[in-house]
């Protein structure tokens, strides 16, 4: 999936790159226990959801350079991996996700996702 919207890259990057700033854009997320500022490869976190719970999550890659990331997640014994980026665009910038794992959880998914990825490209 991908969403574009009026906030400049450089912003959107930051907006993903600081998990301090998740649950600014991502209404299912409270809040984030990760140690660092940015994101690393291969360092670990814990998502605190809306409704109270900790998902772990392992940082898998990040490309400064091409402006994509991506970690896994681990919740009620599904593994999902998500892959993100984002893109210069006329109106601004362009952000998209790639989400891999059990057929289940991809269309439940889907819809939160996507409120997400366009408040993390609104303007401030």
């Amino acid at each position: 999936m991908s969403v574009t919207g009026a906030a400049p890259v450089e912003t959107v990057w930051q907006r993903y790159t600081r998990p301090a700033l998740w649950p600014t854009w991502a209404p299912q997320i409270r809040s984030v226990e990760y140690e660092h500022p940015t994101l690393r490869p291969g360092t670990k976190g814990v998502v605190r959801t809306v409704v109270g719970f900790g998902v772990p999550f392992t940082i898998e890659e990040v490309d400064v350079a091409d402006r994509t990331w991506s970690w896994h997640v681990e919740a009620l014994g599904l593994r999902l991996h998500l892959a993100h980026g984002v893109l210069a665009h006329p109106a601004g910038s362009e952000t998209w996700l790639e989400v891999t794992g059990p057929p289940v959880v991809g269309p439940a998914y889907a819809r939160v996702a996507t409120l997400a990825l366009r408040r993390l490209v609104r303007p401030e």
